[in-house]
């Protein structure tokens, strides 16, 4: 039996946001198709601790991924994803916080390619924590981006200098009040442990869309009702937003959604798309399909 362990040096050596996005694209229209066997998330601490699961039917093959995550120390997720399969021995166990950051910002990316202008080009960053970078490489991927703002204080500086390095040709600044900032923007993306929603919905222009990948509990809000309300909403999946998602939550609780208003990403894949000069939005709390669909690429590259 060979056990291969991946730091988070190995992971990003290992796969690019262009393969992440396109794996991950593959994996929600899988879990459209049935092929996937994945209990909704163990959730321990108010999500201090957190284990997912997911097992693809057609290979045989299964993730685990345990972490910790505490936005108080640096860095905020920590822990293993391991993959295994039935036709062999071998494990592949890999840094948590390189998978989670990778397959976050490429189910992002899968949504803003399916829902965002084709022209969109102006980001505006909510966030400029662990998954903050993540967020724009993968929008850049599907529309190259001509102008990005980051909203922060001395974490979204850092940041934007980290990110001219990669992004040529962007032009990059940083504000303070986020909803100055969105009202330009074709792109929002909100990553933040907000409780509260972090702009108001007449702060956005008449079209925009906007992922939101931030608040992953019952407790935590980073969008208003208003902008759900009118908007084109998809999701992860429906379980897992019916039990995390703040924003979904308070929504149907005011009335301001339905549950038949909610599409999940692998059934729009295959629908009609949204009428252009509509607001879309992509909520996200985070699906162990995600990590199951990086850990195949991690396997299908060290384990071959």
């Amino acid at each position: 039996m060979k056990t291969i362990s991946l730091g988070e040096r190995e992971v990003r050596a290992a796969v690019s946001m262009r393969e992440a996005v396109d794996a991950v694209r593959r994996g929600f229209l899988g879990l459209a198709g049935g092929e996937f066997e994945m209990p909704t998330r163990t959730v321990l601490r108010d999500g201090g601790f957190l284990v997912m699961s997911a097992q693809h039917r057609p290979t045989g093959s299964a993730m685990v991924k345990t972490l910790s995550l505490n936005f108080d120390r640096v860095p905020a997720i920590a822990g293993t994803v391991v993959w295994s399969t039935l036709d062999r021995p071998d494990h592949l166990i890999a840094d948590a916080g390189a998978v989670t950051a990778l397959r976050t910002g490429a189910a992002v990316g899968v949504a803003t390619d399916l829902l965002a202008a084709p022209d969109a080009g102006r980001l505006t960053l909510i966030g400029a924590g662990g998954q903050a970078a993540d967020q724009v490489r993968a929008v850049h991927a599907v529309r190259p981006l001509r102008a990005l703002t980051i909203v922060g204080g001395d974490r979204a500086r850092a940041l934007a200098d980290t990110l001219r390095t990669e992004l040529d040709g962007t032009e990059i600044r940083t504000a303070t009040d986020p909803a100055a900032a969105v009202g330009d923007a074709d792109i929002v993306c909100c990553a933040t442990p907000a409780t509260s929603p972090l702009f108001p919905a007449s702060a956005l222009p008449a079209q925009v869309h906007v992922n939101a990948i931030g608040a992953f509990r019952p407790t935590m809000r980073e969008l208003p009702d208003e902008l759900l309300a009118d908007s084109t909403v998809v999701i992860d999946e429906l379980a897992a937003v019916l039990e995390e998602s703040g924003e979904i939550l308070h929504a149907l609780r005011s009335g301001a959604l339905t549950r038949d208003d909610l599409t999940e990403l692998g059934t729009a894949l295959t629908a009609v798309p949204a009428p252009p000069g509509k607001r879309t939005v992509f909520k996200s709390v985070g699906i162990a399909m995600q990590d199951w669909a990086i850990a195949r690429l991690l396997a299908d590259k060290y384990l071959p």
